[in-house]
């Protein structure tokens, strides 16, 4: 069993091939490795295999200045493009539990921090009154290591140490990526990152 703050191993192998650059698991050369890793991984969480598709910026942007995020809610999954087109990143994320707790549209990355804190929601501890009112940075913080705060108030892109939110509806309406993935997203974006949620 792993420690807590560490990846099991097949687990630490789909993300490991992520960041990469690789597109999908699926899609990997070794197809029977990429199968034994889903059928691990699909046994403790419910993922969406189709989140690791590539796609065009085009759609879904006008144009790619200051980069953009596209978040993909029913496929779990985030996009970056850089602003000069040579960057494309895919990565797994967590969702939203519930529907009333999901927004879609247009923001934008406001702010970012390395080593946030985080102070639930009203509406958090209105739900959870046993959740502490303050977190400081560290591993017990719900935001991991990074956050990139987006113009909607309380909504973030954000780290987790829970590696097994990834690929799951257990947010409270912000986005989860790997500690590993959030921080190199965080240095790829900036403050004026276009984001899309769908």
């Amino acid at each position: 069993m792993a420690k807590r703050n560490e990846l099991p191993r097949r687990t630490f192998l789909t993300g490991a091939a992520t960041l990469m650059g690789t597109a999908a698991v699926a899609q990997s050369t070794d197809f029977q490795e990429s199968v034994e890793i889903e059928s691990d991984i699909s046994q403790t969480t419910q993922r969406n295999v189709s989140a690791f598709r590539t796609l065009n910026w085009r759609p879904y942007f006008d144009n790619l200045n200051n980069g953009a995020i596209l978040v993909d809610l029913t496929s779990r999954a985030l996009h970056y493009w850089s602003e000069d087109e040579s960057i494309y990143k895919l990565y797994p994320t967590s969702v939203p539990l519930t529907e009333d707790l999901t927004r879609r549209g247009r923001t934008r990355v406001t702010r970012k921090v390395e080593g946030p804190s985080w102070r639930p929601t009203p509406a958090m501890r209105k739900r959870n009154p046993e959740w502490p009112e303050f977190v400081g940075p560290g591993p017990d913080n719900p935001l991991g290591t990074h956050a990139l705060y987006l113009s909607w108030t309380y909504y973030r892109i954000h780290g987790t140490h829970d590696t097994r939110k990834i690929g799951r509806r257990s947010s409270n309406g912000c986005i989860g990526l790997y500690n590993e993935q959030i921080a190199e997203l965080f240095e790829l974006s900036k403050v004026g990152t276009q984001v899309l949620l769908i």
